[in-house]
């Protein structure tokens, strides 16, 4: 027998066991309907946000200051909280760290928004395969090409929503998945280089970049393995340092040669359009393209689940 302490984590082949019953989970009930925690917390964000960055001292340096209080205030109260309630008992810590992960965890959303754009193209409906996109990506509606957006969101969100999650539950357990998930959620809603944001969102986008920068980089060598290997690693290798994110850059890169599609290039953002790199090869991609790219991304995760289970069962022997 061995026991369970109640925070960090339970040994790794628990661990990797509990990590399979989050995964089921967001299998069965995919994203809550109703009562989202991530909707409540981005309600909180967005009232402090609006607290610490009145519009009236746009573009202060002294911004800087209030980003990183605002990510304090917002991330730490919530993790200090479920730490405590780790301490309560084994089992209440074992539930806290398969939810933290469901929580954090987005495969099946994932699937399912990318699979409303796939039917909608194969129905003919334009239109509505761009609004299916936009749910997805911030571009203007209008001007959304829904086969590579959709694309590349899959292969982004692969890494934000899934590789991510599952790489800091393997670090640091629930706590950690949760952690990650807070971060993503506020660099979505504050890391934007506009006036309002600037200064504000920096600390949240630095960090999202921080607590990506190795997840990143395992979820292009996971889409290198399972694609195209040769073109992943000549995509990754030429292309990721023209992105400019240096985490979507090799996710991406990596992710259209696995594919053995072109992604990037132009599109039209809050107004204006941007020129991109373009991303893997010359091979413009079809709406078939979208539910590989989703079996790309399961594939890699349950080949993380498959590794984790393999690894722990050696720990544990």
């Amino acid at each position: 027998m061995f026991s369970l302490p109640a925070y960090p984590s339970p040994d790794y082949l628990t661990l990797a066991g509990l990590a399979c019953g989050a995964v089921l989970l967001d299998f069965w009930l995919g994203e809550p309907r109703r009562w989202h925690p991530l909707v409540g917390f981005g309600w909180l964000a967005s009232r402090l946000e609006k607290r610490l960055n009145p519009l009236s001292r746009q573009p202060l340096r002294g911004q800087y200051i209030s980003g990183i209080v605002g990510v304090l205030l917002l991330v730490l109260p919530v993790l200090i909280a479920v730490v405590l309630l780790m301490q309560v008992s084994v089992w209440l810590a074992l539930a806290l760290h398969v939810y933290c992960l469901y929580f954090a965890i987005g495969q099946r959303s994932l699937r399912q928004h990318g699979l409303a754009v796939y039917q909608a193209l194969l129905a003919g409906q334009f239109k509505q395969a761009q609004l299916a996109t936009s749910y997805m990506v911030s571009r203007d509606v209008e001007a959304i090409e829904p086969v590579s957006a959709t694309i590349e969101s899959v292969l982004e969100n692969g890494n934000d929503s899934v590789f991510g999650a599952l790489f800091w539950f393997f670090v640091a357990g629930g706590p950690g998945a949760l952690a990650y998930r807070l971060v993503n959620t506020l660099d979505a809603m504050w890391g934007y280089k506009t006036p309002r944001y600037f200064y504000f969102g920096w600390a949240a986008a630095r960090l999202d970049d921080v607590l990506n920068y190795i997840p990143a980089r395992l979820t292009a060598i996971t889409y290198a393995l399972l694609g195209h290997t040769r073109l992943a690693w000549q995509s990754w290798r030429s292309q990721a340092p023209l992105w400019d994110s240096p985490n979507a850059g090799p996710v991406m890169s990596a992710g259209a040669g696995a594919l053995n599609v072109q992604l990037g290039g132009r599109a039209r953002y809050h107004g204006e359009w941007h020129e991109r790199p373009r991303l893997g090869t010359h091979t413009p991609p079809t709406a078939e393209d979208i539910p590989r790219a989703l079996q790309l991304v399961r594939n890699g995760m349950l080949s993380w689940l498959m590794v984790a289970l393999l690894i722990g069962g050696l720990a544990y022997a």
